[in-house]
């Protein structure tokens, strides 16, 4: 394993690490900071070669539409195009070219390839949060309230976040939601309590 492909955080220069797989305590030999460094066994593997496209070395012979000397070898199951080994892309069990993924991708298309989510959790979390915190926005809590709720059950159903998470958000958000509420529902029959017992004094 190359002990330059580990670089220190502070000052990048390399680390002695030689043993991928396990936890070591280096110190850094240029700026003397003790890091912990785990190195994955991938590491030291050596990357496999890209495969290059053939050259057209025959009449008759379909090229790629991305490179006229370069010969096709399939056709991109979404516009047609002749693709050679270096343009074609499998995604998903499809062969696609990479106009066709990107087109996929902006226009929502392709429905597995997706680089952002909207976080429902976070949303009504924060939906909870922000009226109380700005103690003069504390009425519009007779809205934000269910509203969060609703958010924060519908967040049960929906795709979470790109990146595995508990869902700890979501049942903040209900439990601050449903105090809210609460607060509300005793505020109105305190009031409405008041308001039919005063003509009886």
């Amino acid at each position: 394993m190359n002990p330059g492909s580990v670089l220190c955080p502070g000052c990048r220069l390399p680390l002695p690490v030689t043993l991928p797989g396990t936890a070591q305590f280096i110190p850094c030999p240029a700026c003397e900071r003790s890091l912990q460094v785990e190195v994955f066994p991938a590491l030291a593997r050596p990357a496999a070669p890209a495969r290059a496209g053939e050259a057209v070395l025959e009449a008759g012979v379909s090229s790629c539409f991305y490179h006229d000397q370069k010969k096709a070898e399939v056709a991109c199951e979404a516009c047609g195009r002749f693709l050679c080994a270096l343009c074609h892309i499998d995604f998903n069990g499809r062969r696609l070219c990479p106009s066709c993924l990107q087109s996929g991708q902006t226009r929502g298309i392709i429905p597995t390839l997706e680089a952002q989510r909207v976080v429902w959790d976070t949303a009504a979390l924060t939906l909870c949060i922000a009226p109380v915190v700005l103690v003069v926005s504390w009425p519009l809590t007779f809205l934000t309230a269910p509203t969060a709720l609703g958010l924060a059950i519908y967040s049960f159903f929906r795709p979470g976040s790109l990146v595995r998470r508990s869902r700890l958000r979501a049942c903040l958000a209900m439990l601050a939601s449903l105090v809210q509420i609460a607060v509300w529902v005793a505020a109105l029959l305190a009031g409405w309590h008041r308001g039919t017992a005063a003509p009886g004094q």
